[in-house]
């Protein structure tokens, strides 16, 4: 694609729109501090442009745009306005201290937006739009220009626009599927109708803004690509009006993943920082994203069927196109159902600790499938369990005595704990952060075992005020991690119970190797 007419390069620019478009999503309005705690992750993303805010609409979205611009390096700094002179000059200023500014100037060119919202002509409008083009390139060096709802504007009159806006000097001109509108091979024809018509389009860099109300947004935005856009309008999750916008991680991933179809098409972005960011923009927006979510998505890498399982042990890319690490995702997960197999149960096993002859797995299958049957999903502690029920895979080299705890608001928490060994009662006394600390430091003075908690959990077993509570933590010791489960009414002795299984689990290891 890189000889054909318009396209400056094989690199698709990344536009974020996430505080802009994003931001207008009912209750996810961000304050001032979120908006650059967003922003300056979104650098670290490495987007081309960042589009901070609509500066016109209230002194506070200014103040946003301009702070943004002043302290967010990288990026360019985008300030979005109307094609009219107040917003344009409004959006110059918030921008005018960025290390790279950027005006996004706008106007509706279908014809229900021309004669229902606009109430003017087909011409009145291309004098407007050029009119503002040429007034933000007076104050702006890098301009974009949006014909709004261009999916539902006439071809020729659609043409006819661009042409002028860059002839005003519009550097990138922006074709919106402002309402979700288009299908993907009707947007693919239009984007290259414009490169076949549009005699200076070679002067401009084309960008594509597709909505997700019939739920096309990627597609049409990555078809734009394939047809000779070289900027992609997306948001973090797909936030935005109504049904979103373009996904930022699934047009990014597509591009990656198959390259064997777009060939050298590429973009910059920093793609391990793909769920850190989702994550952020989730928690600040106060929108869950959903667990089937495309590359961001909790279960985007996970595996539930007993055949993808068993595929995925052998090679993972027998049923992973993505490697999870380059989202930022540590490692794939293996859900535990009644579609399991006895290959997805021993590979967790083994992670647990246990190491089970076949004999052994086959009499825990069996047990597992029973709990599996009653439950959605068989967690480590259930398989703990399962375990210390049915096999003795792990001696106790040491046995719960007791335990004293001394903890308040004014006191610095101490532990006292006693271990059986053998038939000999050890005991030692620590202090620590908090009464878990003071215990997990006592325990380290009795085995020896030192240890780095990586996970604890607390849930409770049973209902109702006397609930069991069940502590599961997961340590490291020499580089393998070990999985301790205790059970009591008592947290912080569940909390004991669950240290001394991974101790004594770390014991039996490091001896018998």
């Amino acid at each position: 694609m890189s000889d054909e007419p318009g396209i400056e390069s094989q690199r698709v620019h990344i536009f974020d729109t996430t505080l802009r478009d994003g931001e207008q999503v009912p209750g996810a309005q961000l304050n001032l501090t979120e908006k650059l705690e967003v922003a300056h992750h979104l650098a670290r993303l490495k987007v081309d442009v960042i589009e901070a805010g609509f500066p016109v609409s209230s002194p506070g979205d200014f103040e946003a745009v301009s702070r943004i611009a002043s302290e967010v390096q990288g990026p360019a700094i985008c300030g979005l306005a109307r094609a009219v002179e107040g917003d344009i000059t409004a959006a110059a200023d918030a921008v005018r201290h960025a290390e790279k500014p950027y005006l996004h100037t706008f106007i509706g060119t279908s014809d229900i937006n021309v004669e229902s919202q606009l109430r003017k002509s087909r011409d009145d409008v291309l004098k407007i739009a050029v009119g503002a083009v040429e007034l933000a390139r007076s104050l702006i060096d890098v301009v974009e220009f949006s014909p709004m709802d261009a999916t539902r504007t006439d071809p020729g009159y659609l043409c006819e626009v661009v042409a002028a806006v860059i002839e005003a000097g519009a550097t990138i001109v922006n074709i919106p599927d402002t309402v979700g509108y288009a299908v993907p091979e009707e947007f693919g024809a239009l984007i290259r109708r414009l490169f076949e018509d549009v005699p200076n389009i070679a002067q401009a860099r084309i960008s594509v803004h597709c909505h997700d109300d019939l739920g096309m947004a990627t597609i049409n935005s990555i078809t734009a690509v394939h047809n000779g856009a070289r900027q992609i309008e997306c948001t973090v999750n797909g936030v935005g009006e109504r049904a979103g916008n373009t996904s930022l991680e699934e047009c990014v991933m597509a591009i990656k993943t198959r390259a064997n179809y777009f060939g050298d098409i590429y973009t910059a972005v920093e793609t391990t920082e793909i769920v850190p960011i989702s994550k952020r923009v989730s928690r600040l927006m106060n929108m869950v994203v959903p667990p089937n979510k495309a590359i961001v998505g909790s279960n985007a890498f996970a595996h539930s069927s007993g055949v993808h399982q068993d595929g995925f042990l052998k090679n993972p890319e027998t049923f992973e196109i993505m490697d999870p690490e380059d989202v930022g995702i540590s490692e794939s997960t293996l859900v535990l159902t009644a579609r399991s197999g006895r290959n997805a149960l021993r590979h967790r096993m083994d992670e647990l600790g246990f190491t089970l002859t076949d004999e052994q797995l086959d009499q825990a299958y069996d047990r597992f499938l029973k709990v599996a049957d009653k439950k959605k999903e068989v967690t480590e502690a259930d398989l703990e369990a399962i375990v210390k029920d049915e096999i003795t895979t792990v001696p106790r080299v040491y046995e719960f005595d007791f335990l004293q705890v001394l903890s308040g608001s004014n006191l610095v928490p101490t532990a006292t704990l006693g271990l059986r060994r053998d038939e000999e009662v050890l005991q030692a006394a620590d202090s620590g952060d908090g009464p878990v600390d003071a215990l997990y430091r006592a325990m380290e003075r009795i085995t020896g075992v030192k240890v780095t908690v990586t996970s604890y959990t607390i849930h409770a077993v049973t209902g109702g005020k006397d609930a069991l509570g069940e502590v599961t933590v997961r340590v490291s010791h020499d580089n393998r991690d070990y999985v301790g489960v205790g059970a009591s009414m008592d947290i912080i002795e569940a909390s004991a119970k669950a240290m001394l299984d991974a101790v004594n689990k770390v014991i039996h290891f490091t001896q018998s190797v």
